[in-house]
């Protein structure tokens, strides 16, 4: 018999489980909605499972996208449907999907930062709008070919959310 495709094996589940490969050291302590652009964070592989030749020529490339789990969001404060942004009433209400809210269902963030350096388990980076111990799920190296084609829409509360972020 032959075995299920990948796709087929994921079909299904009810949960997937993921451990940290780093954790975000320094930067922030608190989750603060502005003024990131500046913050600087090392990342810091776990020594138990990646040697320096994780990090090998990452620092070939400015920037680095981070995805990380808001792990100090609770149960309770998990959004399921939709909000006002920022639980601004002047913004529109839209689902959790079309945000980027840290309240999300499986509390994952992603971040594009820049990469300020790579020493050993180290990387360290710039803009990068996670608070100190938090959980770093993968690193990946921003390529161009990967980044948006053509023009990039959105409404105008998102902007404003966005005029003072960095």
């Amino acid at each position: 018999m032959d075995a299920p495709a990948r796709g087929d094996t994921l079909r299904g589940m009810n949960s997937i489980s993921l451990t940290p490969i780093a954790h975000v050291e320094g930067g922030r302590r608190d989750a603060i909605d502005d003024d990131w652009g500046a913050s600087r964070a090392t990342i810091r592989l776990d020594p138990a499972r990646f040697t320096a030749e994780a990090l090998m020529g990452l620092d070939a490339f400015s920037h680095a996208e981070i995805i990380f789990l808001f792990d100090q969001v609770t149960d309770e404060q998990i959004t399921t449907g939709a909000r006002h942004p920022r639980g601004n009433p002047d913004w529109p209400k839209v689902g959790i999907f079309a945000q980027r809210g840290k309240n999300r269902p499986n509390r994952l963030g992603v971040t594009i930062c820049r990469v300020v350096a790579v020493d050993g388990l180290a990387l360290e980076v710039e803009g990068l709008d996670a608070i100190d111990g938090t959980p770093v799920i993968d690193i990946k190296p921003v390529m161009q070919g990967f980044l948006p084609r053509g023009a990039v829409r959105e409404p105008d509360w998102a902007r404003a959310i966005m005029a003072d972020y960095w």
